[in-house]
């Protein structure tokens, strides 16, 4: 858990969402959510991607909030394979604008599961006419889930040799939308011992 890490609960549509905050030490240039993996193969917003996730945003000057989804954790329900999940991440989004500046730049990070969540937020706040400043995405779920297009500018990070989302599905994903996809040597799904790396990606494309 990130050391400074705040977790609460807020109301959500149907119970309460559990949630952890990281924040910069000084006022945040905006606002990231950050959405983990599957819930029903251990996925909670304590995985290491989400927090590894978190800290970089708070690097880069962000808020960092990373929610449960619905029945992880102290967060009410029961997995809705992405459609409640997503209501739910645009709940959290309204929350956040209450609790800062509601003008603050929006940035969407999501692994395996969470990328799959965030790009249909990232749809529906399009339509809302509230496009995100950037979006992160780490494991993407192409080929397992439906994947909407995302902005040509999000951060597409891959491991080599993923044997849960194959590097394949996440190319022929990309290919169409022509979006660029860094490929990490030798990294598994979870990333296990190059979070660094991730980190440094993130930076270096930011």
């Amino acid at each position: 858990m990130n050391a400074a890490a705040k977790k609460q609960l807020i109301a959500g549509l149907i119970g309460n969402i559990e949630l952890a905050t990281d924040a910069p030490e000084h006022a945040p240039i905006g606002v990231a959510l950050v959405a983990h993996p599957h819930p029903l193969y251990g996925g909670t917003m304590d995985n290491k991607v989400a927090q590894t996730l978190a800290r970089v945003m708070v690097e880069l000057g962000y808020v960092a909030v990373r929610p449960n989804f619905r029945g992880v954790g102290q967060t009410a329900g029961e997995h809705d394979h992405g459609v409640a999940e997503t209501q739910d991440m645009l709940h959290v989004i309204d929350w956040m604008r209450t609790q800062w500046p509601a003008d603050l730049p929006l940035v969407l990070a999501g692994f395996s599961f969470g990328s799959f969540v965030q790009s249909h937020v990232a749809a529906a706040l399009t339509l809302r006419n509230q496009p995100v400043k950037r979006m992160i995405m780490v494991g993407t779920a192409a080929g397992k889930w439906d994947v909407a297009a995302v902005p040509s500018d999000t951060i597409v990070i891959h491991g080599e040799l993923d044997d849960t989302i194959p590097l394949h599905d996440v190319l022929r994903w990309a290919e169409p939308l022509e979006l660029p996809v860094t490929v990490v040597a030798g990294a598994d799904h979870f990333f296990h011992r190059r979070l660094i790396l991730l980190k440094n990606i993130i930076h270096q494309q930011w």
